[in-house]
């Protein structure tokens, strides 16, 4: 029997006009939690996706675990990064159980995918240790070029999705303010919220002008203040003490 993700592979092995944002987003939030978590020495991360932030994290961290339920994602994973050092458990989130504890967990663009965030925020809460910080990133709803093709009235609902969207297994979008709301009534103490790469034009447009590395470097270190605009959404929390 076919595993339903593994439907959504195709999204993840290259050769797709998209990537140029995944990349950029892929690519820039691990360095703001490795600036975040220095010192931490395990992590749990939820969802191999393109391989990009397992491999940017693993020479960080003497304990490196992450969790995926599809066997194609894995297997692509796999031949693409033979040599990573990373434990690999094939699970639905769900489904996940251990007695460890970790210092660092990450939901890399995980929340959007998922029946149920809730559930899922509220079940990894007994995986981290009373130390620890979750980091969560998700999409933007109100990314500043979906804003303006709202208001230029080519885009009826800020929270509909793409067929791209759809490829990759999404079921929603978050806004700063619902992102927030599901963190913290899953029993979270918010650190910090930031912006994850502003994106002012659609993708087309950005790959038609052929920025230079320096600008994309510099539309993401803006980002950082202005979630409410960006590309993704990253969120830093504890445990709430009660």
């Amino acid at each position: 029997m076919t595993n339903i993700l593994d439907t959504h592979v195709s999204a993840y092995q290259g050769n797709n006009i998209y990537d140029f944002d995944n990349e950029i987003q892929l690519k820039w939030y691990p360095t703001r939690v490795l600036e975040h978590a220095k010192g931490a020495k395990s992590l749990l991360e939820l969802g191999l996706g393109h391989g990009i932030t397992a491999t940017t994290f693993s020479p960080h961290f003497k304990r490196h675990v992450v969790l995926d339920a599809s066997p194609a994602v894995i297997s692509n994973f796999q031949k693409r990064y033979p040599d990573a050092k990373i434990d690999i458990i094939e699970c639905y989130f769900e489904n996940f159980e251990t007695e460890e504890r970790f210092d660092i967990i990450v939901l890399g663009y995980i929340l959007e995918h998922v029946d149920d965030p809730k559930l899922i925020l509220e079940k990894f809460k007994k995986f981290l240790k009373p130390s620890g910080r979750i980091f969560i990133t998700v999409p933007n709803a109100e990314v500043l070029n979906r804003k303006l093709g709202h208001l230029a009235g080519m885009l009826d609902n800020m929270q509909e999705l793409s067929d791209h969207d759809l490829l990759l297994g999404h079921k929603r979008y978050y806004t700063v303010d619902s992102l927030k709301d599901d963190v913290e009534s899953s029993g979270y103490h918010i650190e910090n919220i930031e912006g994850i790469y502003l994106k002012p034009l659609t993708t087309r447009q950005m790959l038609s002008l052929k920025l230079h590395k320096n600008i994309i470097d510099a539309l993401c270190q803006v980002g950082v203040k202005y979630p409410e605009l960006s590309c993704g959404i990253f969120l830093e929390a504890r445990l709430k003490i009660k």
